[in-house]
């Protein structure tokens, strides 16, 4: 049948006739449905717009579902084929949402096993909607009729409702591995694809049936691109499990061997493999990059992106490997689609020379206003990676991100480009100036609160080691001016920073703090207050602590401490210093895939928080006095490919030491129960309780506890430990994991020792004015000791090693980024920060000068005596 538009239709243009749809009219319409004879076409639009609402996101309670999917069963009755497939679109949608939507099951299953191939995938898709693990025993036998059916929709569609289904009654799925096996072997491609997917879904948890799975199928040729595809990622999870070279590995040359495949998807699939391989070599690579090299110069735009947004990604981790791609992208840079032009100069910016640079970011910003935003944050992280290759191109590269910032655009693109001036500014500090008086200008025009607030704060801690801090103020106090409350408040933080660190300007800002203490918003008055209070006191001390050094604690462990405070009243008062420091390292960036951004990095929790409700779910451990000071990373007590892997993770609390053993067992064949560790402590501990675990089936991955007393003297703190994993053992059927008999026998496990360390026992803690800090700990007043002593570092051939080894060992936070080494220094000075264990406050400053090996001169003020005796102590 024809259908014609009329001419004012024509006229409009079309547009979507269901954009004003209301709930309650279309619901009314549903009763349609209850009509004899059933209106096909009628029914057909109804439905249309019901499935319309549910995936533009309206929310149907459960009377009014119950009710639409009832009225929609009368439909069942209709020959219409159009309105039938519709029925079972609509039963998939409602199912989740109606009551009783099992009274179709018999309907759906004549539909099924029915002669009409039309009906059959459709419906298969919707009873599985329905099932559940109870009703699934009575259709399992015409699931796998479906499975092996000649029809490849029908078979299709019972393959991808079987990987559905294995969200409810994966035991059920698993038994149809021989029907599963036939469909791979199946001339149609998707029957082909499907079947290998559930095949895999079933063995995914047995490794050695995987093994053969994939050893059977790379020796024969399958003809569905796709199941090619899928076959590649199972092999490459398998040589990422195995690790080592991949050069020998057969299961590497199979995905090399697909890069000469006929199928263009699977040479591609074969090639972003290889490149997304963890320790990959540049030789592994090259095969690869010679493929997406050839795609490069497709007259295919699909190919071409998927190739420079490949080689973009590759450029990350290997530059070198992409050099000899260079001209094929310079090609691409005039590409009439903008998203590849974008990605092929981005990628030259990341491998090519420092002389390029002016030329690549003139082309850049003749087309960076029409790509879109995604494409653009791209350019800017390319333009990041610049900055850090070529510091003395900071300039070039900051007036383009000035310009950029004056664009349109949204939160994330903004963010993105001011994250890259931040970032420039804390790596150079050349571009310090420079930076700041782009952010400046920015902040006059930015829409963004949180933005705003990220700039503020970042002008209030750089803007007064500046060689002109006054000309900051006034950007700042414009915001006080123009801007929102939660914009203001943050000014007026920014501001106080300036009067107590730059004593000229002290005046100046307790004017404008004045002020600040008659706006209308009570948290900006407050903040005023606040601060005009502390800096009109003078007290260098006060103004360090409550100004230059905010709470370094993190903020949901002081909530917790302080609730249980309040449930165990108390005479002393609270003490804070027992509370952990906030995490100060950053979350690690990882290189976004496939060249597309992700979201900035969240702040950080502390791995203690997280740790710290899990220790608490062990009963055995609760009584433990004092909160969770400080989390270890794992330690590997094992080698990975043993049959028992154990990891420890050492807990410290202000006087006790909880050893985590994680402990996986790899053997299929044997149940083990009751898995304890036996420690011999060095001298000075004493062994409170230890936590077994009563059964560690195969593959499962269960921990095992041992809590120990600190010594009272801190000196005999750091130790090593013997450690032997004790369980009795038990065979068992690998099929189902139960134990072939009640008895077992015992047996043990050597592990390697556990050593307690100096860093075990220390948080890191940020100071943002460690200057300051330090020469408070000097005032004899302050409750400060000071221990000194000059060490030869005599393994150390440079610098850079020393100052990486010495932050290691002594687990303290680098402060004023003095980690980082200047290139060709002899000499350095490292300034570090930290908490020990009870709450004692350390710094430390390391002198180190380099000549036959590396000398370093320790300083180490601390709280507690016996502390920097420790440091010092355990350096020599």
């Amino acid at each position: 049948m024809a259908f014609k538009r009329d001419k004012k239709e024509e006229e409009d243009g079309g547009g979507n006739p269901f954009q004003n749809l209301d709930k309650t009219s279309v619901l009314q319409e549903a009763r349609t449905f209850n009509d004899t004879p059933v209106n096909p076409r009628k029914c057909t639009h109804i439905l249309t717009k019901i499935l319309y609402l549910l995936n533009q996101g309206e929310q149907l309670g459960s009377t009014e579902a119950t009710e639409v999917f009832f009225a929609m069963t009368k439909l069942f009755q209709s020959r219409d084929v159009v309105l039938r497939r519709m029925v079972y679109l609509g039963i998939k949608e409602l199912s989740s949402l109606a009551e009783d939507v099992i009274i179709v099951t018999s309907s759906l299953t004549k539909d099924m096993t029915g002669q009409e191939d039309l009906y059959r995938a459709a419906a298969i898709r919707a009873l599985c909607s329905i099932t559940d693990s109870t009703m699934l025993q009575t259709i399992e036998r015409y699931m796998k009729q479906a499975i092996v059916e000649r029809n490849c929709a029908v078979s299709s569609a019972a393959l991808v409702s079987s990987l559905h289904l294995t969200r409810v009654a994966n035991d059920v799925v698993k038994r149809w591995v021989n029907e599963a096996q036939e469909a791979v072997n199946s001339d149609n491609m998707m029957v082909q694809y499907h079947g290998l997917g559930v095949l895999y879904h079933i063995r995914k948890t047995d490794r050695l049936a995987v093994t053969k799975l994939v050893a059977k199928l790379t020796r024969m040729s399958l003809k569905s691109p796709f199941a090619v595809c899928m076959l590649i990622r199972i092999v490459c999870k398998l040589l990422e499990e195995e690790g080592g070279e991949f050069a020998d590995s057969p299961l590497f040359e199979f995905v090399e061997s697909c890069l000469r495949h006929k199928s263009e998807t699977v040479i591609y699939e074969a090639a972003h493999a290889i490149v997304n391989l963890k320790q990959t070599t540049q030789r592994e690579l090259a095969p690869a990059v010679s493929v997406l090299q050839l795609f490069c110069s497709s007259p295919k735009p699909t190919l071409r992106f998927a190739a420079v947004r490949t080689l973009n990604q590759v450029a990350m981790s290997h530059p070198a490997a992409v050099t000899a791609c260079n001209l094929d992208l310079e090609n691409l840079i005039t590409d009439s689609n903008r998203s590849i032009a974008t990605l092929a100069i981005t990628t030259l910016l990341k491998t090519g020379a420092e002389s390029s640079v002016d030329r690549l970011m003139k082309q850049i910003a003749s087309f960076v206003s029409e790509i879109s935003d995604e494409f653009k944050i791209v350019v800017i992280q390319a333009i990041r990676a610049l900055c850090l290759k070529f510091p003395r191109k900071h300039s070039v590269l900051m007036n383009f991100l000035s310009a950029m910032l004056r664009d349109e655009g949204g939160l994330e693109y903004k963010a993105s480009i001011a994250d890259t001036v931040i970032t420039i500014i804390e790596e150079n500090p050349d571009a310090k100036e420079t930076g700041l008086a782009h952010l400046c200008e920015f902040i006059e025009d930015c829409e963004h609160t949180s933005l705003a607030v990220r700039i503020l704060h970042l002008l209030g801690k750089e803007g007064p080691r500046t060689r002109q801090p006054s000309r900051y103020i006034r950007y700042i106090y414009n915001r006080v001016i123009l801007e929102n409350a939660v914009v203001r408040a943050a000014a007026v933080s920014a501001m106080a920073q300036f009067g107590a660190a730059c004593p000229p300007l002290l005046d100046n800002v307790q004017v404008l703090l004045a002020r600040c203490q008659m706006d209308t918003d009570d948290e900006v008055r407050d903040r005023a207050t606040y601060y005009h209070s502390i800096l009109q006191t003078g007290d260098k001390q006060l103004i360090n602590q409550y100004i230059l050094e905010p709470l370094q604690v993190s903020l949901p462990s002081l909530e917790r401490c302080l609730h249980q405070y309040t449930l165990h009243p108390n005479l002393e008062p609270f003490d804070i210093s027992t509370v952990p420091a906030a995490a100060v390292n950053p979350v690690e960036e990882k290189a976004p895939a496939e060249g597309i951004v992700t979201p900035a990095p969240k702040v950080p929790v502390p791995r203690e928080e997280s740790f710290a409700e899990k220790l608490a779910a062990v009963p055995e451990l609760a009584s433990i006095p004092g909160p969770l000071f400080h989390s270890s990373e794992a330690v590997q007590l094992t080698e990975s490919e043993t049959e028992y892997v154990v990891k420890c993770i050492k807990h410290s609390f202000p006087h006790h030491l909880v050893l985590q053993f994680e402990c996986l067992n790899t053997l299929n064949e044997v149940l083990l129960e009751r898995v304890r560790v036996q420690l011999e402590p060095s001298e000075g501990y004493q062994v409170v309780k230890e936590v077994a675990c009563q059964k560690l089936a195969y593959g499962e991955k269960e921990s095992v506890y041992v809590v120990l007393k600190f010594p009272s003297q801190l000196s005999a703190s750091i130790g090593t430990f013997g450690a032997t994993l004790k369980f009795i053992v038990k065979d068992c059927d690998p099929a189902t994991g139960l134990p072939d008999c009640e008895e077992g026998y015992d047996d043990e496990y050597m592990l390697e020792d556990v050593e307690v360390t100096l860093a075990d026992q220390i948080q890191k803690v940020s100071k943002a004015n460690w200057a300051a800090a330090w020469e408070e700990a000097g005032d004899p007043a302050s409750g400060y000791t000071e221990m000194e002593d000059m060490f030869a570092l005599t393994s150390m051939s440079s610098i850079e090693q020393a100052v990486s080894n010495v932050v290691s060992f002594l687990g303290l936070q680098p402060a004023e980024r003095s980690d980082r080494v200047p290139p060709g220094k002899s000499s350095h000075t490292l300034f570090l920060a930290g908490v020990f264990r009870g709450g004692y406050q350390v710094l430390v400053r390391a002198k180190l000068a380099l000549g036959d090996g590396v000398t370093m001169q320790l300083t180490v003020r601390s709280t507690e005596p016996q502390v920097a005796d420790l440091i010092t102590s355990t350096v020599g």
